[in-house]
């Protein structure tokens, strides 16, 4: 049985009169200890995926299991205890809380844990070291690089020892090196620590890190790009001819 199940996910929205549909009849799975890029153009369904595979937002239709659980089923307040203990979220702009410490900002997750003082201090300790800030656990997110907010996301992402870990766009408002060096992390909590991982990106070489990469096009899902688009200019072509023939 995979980790993360998907079975003909379909999720929509209502813009004015129009609905619009970013994911339909979606399959895919994911096995645990997998490192698993999503790639697409803007507007495909990849962020979407990812925050339904979260559990921050629920399909329209189809099932979504994570570890033989069915998490749309959930109640709110279930769905919040489920998401601290099997998701670690990694976002593009950090979400760092401003007037909290690098340190602070990692505790934030675990404070929904029945924990001491003393096991939240070791846990936060134990993961600013894994990241590399054991010496910057004082300073705010202001007095600190953008790679380095980056590593206190991540820090907090693993803070509470998540089953699996998502990440949109991780490296995308990094340079050179600091995204070099947070694929070189992430691709050491999935080998090291066996997390599981599931990434957006629209970078080529930062997908490189995973061992599969699946591409997203209008709300559907396909083995490579060449797939895709083939695919998709044969619809359009169909009903283009559909068209000239009425």
């Amino acid at each position: 049985m995979s980790l993360i199940e998907c079975r003909n996910l379909t999720r929509t929205f209502k813009k004015g009169a129009a609905t619009i549909t970013p994911l339909q009849d979606l399959d895919l799975d994911i096995e645990a200890g997998a490192f698993v890029a999503l790639m697409g153009p803007s507007g495909s369904g990849k962020t979407t995926l990812l925050n339904l595979i979260a559990g921050i937002d629920r399909p329209t239709a189809g099932g979504l299991k994570i570890d033989g659980k069915e998490i749309s089923a959930l109640t709110r307040g279930q769905l919040a205890a489920w998401r601290s203990e099997y998701i670690g979220y990694i976002f593009q702009l950090y979400n760092l809380v401003p007037v909290l410490t690098a340190y602070e900002n990692v505790e934030l997750p675990l404070l929904l844990h029945p924990l001491s003082r003393r096991e939240r201090h070791a846990k936060v300790a134990k993961v600013l070291e894994l990241v590399g800030l054991s010496d910057r656990h004082d300073h705010f997110p202001r007095q600190l690089s953008g790679g380095q907010e980056q590593r206190v996301a991540i820090a907090r992402a693993i803070v509470a020892d998540p089953k699996i870990i998502v990440a949109d766009e991780p490296t995308g408002d990094l340079d050179g090196p600091s995204a070099l060096a947070i694929m070189d992390l992430l691709s050491r909590l999935n080998k090291e620590m066996g997390k599981t991982l599931l990434m957006v990106t629209h970078d080529p070489k930062t997908a490189k890190y995973a061992h599969r990469t699946v591409y997203l096009d209008k709300g559907k899902l396909f083995a490579d790009p060449a797939q895709a688009v083939a695919e998709l200019e044969s619809v359009a072509g169909g009903k283009e001819a559909s068209h000239a023939g009425a």
